[in-house]
């Protein structure tokens, strides 16, 4: 790229950052019902340009084929006919649910008779900065949209057929609505210094999301002069307490590992209560063998598991988000034990435990400070949908402004609001 063609770039960027806060500034005036009317209008979009999207997607899949994308990274990139159907549902999934917006909340009379409040608003303009995923595009435009934010995407090279097309569709449903069409915006370039130039624009927008690998997430933070919603990697933990049943164990273990291996909310350290280690850990582990499971053990749980040559641990692993057939595996003195490992090893995104004492399941919830604590169930279900959020635009590992997986009402702040009937302040 030449000088005066990245000189064209940076104002480019610069251009759709001011069309954002304009159309965020247009959108956030208007009622529940113009907002939810085009979200309606960009699913019926999605679902017109199916083909579109699809023969786009196709490009990026064969680009990827060439390039020995294999396993969760063209996984996450692949859109079926139903994958395009998903986009369209999880937008109307969005428009119908109840408005983020302007209810006045927590309520308080001063003795003075001021009447305090605290009103939900949108955030104005969140840059999502992302990879792979190309429901992300569609994702993000109605969460944002729901909660009467602009947004300007950036996804990766690998699904930039495949953005361009849903973004297309999107702004085509934008224009039949009340809605700005420049709410939504897709950078056009996959050349990584528009994310540098982008993440310049703290005068118009207000959030960077980046979803994607712990590298992208590390370099959008060191760059970023806007505060960035973070989310560095998913050591997921699940502790098999004493007094765990091995039916409930192994199917909640199985299903945390196996089920979608290459996601944030997958299984990556098993802990087992040395107490249920000699009953419980030989059948879970050979569950997860023969699902195709690499096992890689600290010292006691090679010695117990001597007959599946289980790899020997090292510290390194304790750390790792595989997103792999691969899990750790580690035989802890007590609950406290496990409690211990969590803090140090885990990346506060999900945690759970299996058990049946009500005291051990209520210690374990307290104390982990994870964004989702489960107990009795896989870690698969820290994801927005299945907690009722609809579509997630991320999940936050860093507790401000938001923690854990993120809707619409995620995409908020809020203001005070004080009614009174002349009050002066002596």
């Amino acid at each position: 790229m030449t000088v005066s063609e990245q000189v064209r770039a940076d104002l480019s960027i610069e251009a759709m950052a001011r069309q954002a806060r304009a159309a965020a500034l247009a959108s956030a005036r208007l009622d529940a019902g113009q907002r939810r009317s085009a979200l309606e209008a960009m699913a019926d979009a999605i679902d017109a340009h199916r083909s579109h999207i699809l023969a786009a997607n196709a490009v990026d899949l064969s680009a990827a084929d060439e390039n020995g994308v294999t396993g969760a990274m063209r996984d996450r990139l692949l859109l079926d006919d139903a994958g395009v159907a998903k986009l369209a549902a999880a937008i109307r999934e969005v428009a119908a649910q109840e408005d983020p917006l302007g209810a006045v909340e927590d309520e308080t009379m001063r003795p003075n008779g001021l009447r305090i409040g605290r009103m939900r608003i949108p955030l104005g303009v969140v840059a999502m900065i992302y990879e792979s995923r190309p429901n992300v595009t569609s994702d993000a435009a109605a969460l944002c949209l729901k909660a009467g934010n602009a947004v300007i995407l950036r996804g990766g090279s690998e699904a930039i057929h495949s953005n361009r097309a849903i973004a297309e569709a999107l702004r085509e449903g934008l224009r039949a609505s009340d809605v700005p069409v420049d709410a939504v915006q897709l950078v056009q370039t996959s050349d990584r210094s528009a994310i540098d130039v982008l993440l310049r624009q703290e005068e118009s927008i207000d959030l960077v999301i980046p979803r994607g690998g712990e590298g992208l997430i590390r370099a959008v933070t060191e760059k970023s002069r806007i505060p960035v919603l973070q989310h560095y990697k998913g050591v997921c933990h699940v502790f098999i307490d004493a007094s765990a049943p091995a039916g409930r164990a192994t199917e909640i273990v199985v299903n945390a590992k196996v089920q979608r291996p290459g996601v944030c909310n997958a299984l990556e350290t098993l802990l087992v209560h040395e107490a249920a280690a000699e009953e419980l850990l030989p059948v879970i582990a050979q569950a997860l063998v023969d699902q195709g499971v690499e096992l890689r053990g600290c010292p006691r749980t090679v010695a117990l598991l001597e007959s599946l040559e289980v790899v020997p641990a090292t510290e390194d692993d304790w750390h790792e988000e595989y997103l792999d057939l691969i899990l750790a595996v580690r035989i802890v003195d007590d609950l406290e034990a496990a409690l211990d490992h969590i803090a140090r090893y885990g990346s506060s995104h999900t945690d759970a435990i299996v058990t049946e004492d009500s005291g051990n399941a209520e210690r374990f919830v307290s104390a982990v400070q994870s964004s989702t604590v489960l107990v009795n169930a896989s870690t698969r279900f820290a994801d927005g949908g299945e907690l009722g959020l609809g579509a997630e635009i991320g999940i936050s590992t860093s507790k401000l402004h938001a923690f854990g997986p993120m809707g619409a009402r995620e995409l908020t702040t809020r203001k005070f609001v004080v009614f009174g009937d002349g009050q002066v302040r002596g």
